[in-house]
Parts: structure tokens; C-alpha cells; sequence
């Protein structure tokens, strides 16, 4: 069987192909959210079906792209369209593309995702920098065999998400009139939205908002030592004593909306580090 390691090599093989180049900053682009690839000065772009190894995304909006480019004077890779746990994947394959983005320089990660709002004070098109997460998948990128190489076996997470980073994005969002909140994203596999009793459990937890990914790429990333930076972009409201039918359609209307805000911020943070 082939080792994970001996995957990530002969995908980075494929890649260097291409470019030889090192990337510092890594970018995961969520549902309905991938404006951001407009502002990249592209130089390749590889499809997901081209590239040993990986998995392919089977979601509406998610266009399967990995593209590699400078934002500012920044190298970035960037993928355009993540994978779910729903999808069928395992964790080990969802998450083997943070792997193959430390291994081509990556040692800061910006992730953003669609999710529903729980807290009470938010309205759909809000903007949330995660600060913390539960992870309610029911399974871990880390179980199996530990590769030392990759990462310690029992990896810290008393800060998954950088809060040096979280200041600077909520500093360049007050520079722009833009509202952002802090706050908790809770993972679940999906793929169906939750009940009422759900969102009130969620929200009893601690959860602010919830959502189906970013957990297990987070989860890798820490392993691997990289910093990251979550923007969850609030798709609908998940108030159990209003609640009302969300379509896809809704999703992504909502995400489209809020996208432009997030892309700002995203820009000027990388174009800061």
C-alpha cells in the first residue's frame, strides 16, 4: 500500500511539472465563496481530475480548480472547491490537500465556508472569524498511524485558529466599514440542515454557528504547524422559533452577497503578512 508520504510525493512530482515555485499562503475557498481566484494574478491552474491522489468535489458551486499565483507580492495556492465528509470521503482524503500545500511552502492557511447562524445577535450575510470549533463529525484526520515527519502525534489545539491574525482581519474590516464577528463553529457531517431540537442543542454547546467542513482541514493544519484564519459566512438564520425551509439556491445567494466583504479582507490580510 502506498504511504501517505509516497502519495504526497509523487502529487507534488505532477505539480512540479508546472511550477517550481514555493507557496506561502494556502487558501480553501467554501461554498458559493469563490470570488477571491478573481483577485489572483493566476500563473497555473490544475484540475483536481489531473492531479494524482485527489479527490474530486461533487458540490454545486465547487468548480474543482487548484490554482496557483501572487496575490500582492505574495505567493498563494488556492483551492476552488474543498470536499465534504457527506461526500463519501474519508478524512485522511479530504484533508490530503493541507498535506500537499505544507509540503510546496504553505505556512499560512486562509479557510472560508457557508454556514448557518445560531447566535441570535447575527443576520444572514454576516461575516464570523472563527476563534474556536467543536468537532462533531464523529471521526479525526488524525487517527491511524501518526507520520512524525508530518506532525506530533498529539497535537496542541489551545489556539487553532491564529487570534494574531484574527485582530488583523477584524482591523482591516473596521478600516472598511465592514461588521465581523468572533465567535464558535461547530462541524457536523450533514448532509441535511438540522432540526429545531439540533440548533437549540448546538447552541447550548456553545456554538455560534454551524456548518459541514473547515474542522478536519483546521485539524491538519495545526498538525502540520501552519496558522490559520476562518471567515464562516452566515448563509441563513437558524432560530428554532422562527425557523423556515433553506434551499441551495438561498445558500448561495446569501453567500454571494457577503462574498465581496470577505474577499476585501482577505486580500489586505494576505497582502499584510
Amino acid at each position: 500500500m502506498t504511504s501517505l508520504s509516497e502519495k504526497i510525493e509523487q502529487t507534488l512530482s505532477y505539480i512540479r511539472k508546472f511550477t517550481q515555485e514555493n507557496y506561502s499562503v494556502g487558501i480553501i475557498l467554501g461554498t458559493g465563496l469563490g470570488g477571491l481566484v478573481k483577485e489572483i494574478n493566476i500563473e497555473h491552474s490544475i484540475d483536481y481530475a489531473d492531479l494524482p491522489h485527489f479527490p474530486l468535489s461533487t458540490v454545486e458551486s465547487h468548480h474543482g480548480k487548484l490554482i496557483f499565483g501572487k496575490i500582492g507580492d505574495k505567493n498563494v495556492v488556492a483551492m476552488q472547491g474543498r470536499f465534504h465528509f457527506y461526500e463519501g470521503y474519508s478524512m485522511h482524503q479530504l484533508t490530503y490537500p493541507i498535506r500537499l500545500m505544507k509540503c510546496i511552502g504553505v505556512e499560512t492557511l486562509l479557510v472560508s465556508n457557508a454556514c448557518g447562524g445560531m447566535n441570535p445577535v447575527y443576520r444572514r450575510g454576516d461575516i464570523m472569524l472563527m476563534i474556536d470549533h467543536i468537532n462533531l463529525l464523529g471521526d479525526n484526520p488524525l487517527i491511524g498511524k501518526n507520520d512524525d515527519s508530518l506532525g506530533p502525534r498529539f497535537p496542541d489545539m489551545s489556539e487553532p485558529y491564529n487570534l494574531k491574525l484574527v485582530q488583523l482581519a477584524e482591523d482591516i474590516a473596521l478600516q472598511n466599514s465592514i461588521k465581523v464577528h468572533r465567535g464558535v463553529y461547530v462541524a457536523v457531517p450533514g448532509p441535511n440542515l438540522e432540526t429545531r431540537a439540533e440548533y437549540r442543542f448546538l447552541r447550548l454547546i456553545g456554538a455560534d454557528v454551524v456548518g459541514m467542513s473547515t474542522v478536519p482541514e483546521n485539524i491538519v493544519a495545526n498538525h502540520m504547524g501552519m496558522r490559520v484564519l476562518g471567515f464562516s459566512i452566515i448563509t441563513d438564520e437558524c432560530f428554532p422559533d422562527s425557523l423556515k425551509p433553506v434551499s441551495i439556491e438561498d445558500v448561495l445567494s446569501a453567500a454571494m452577497e457577503a462574498e465581496p466583504k470577505m474577499t476585501l479582507i482577505m486580500k489586505e490580510v494576505i497582502q499584510r503578512l
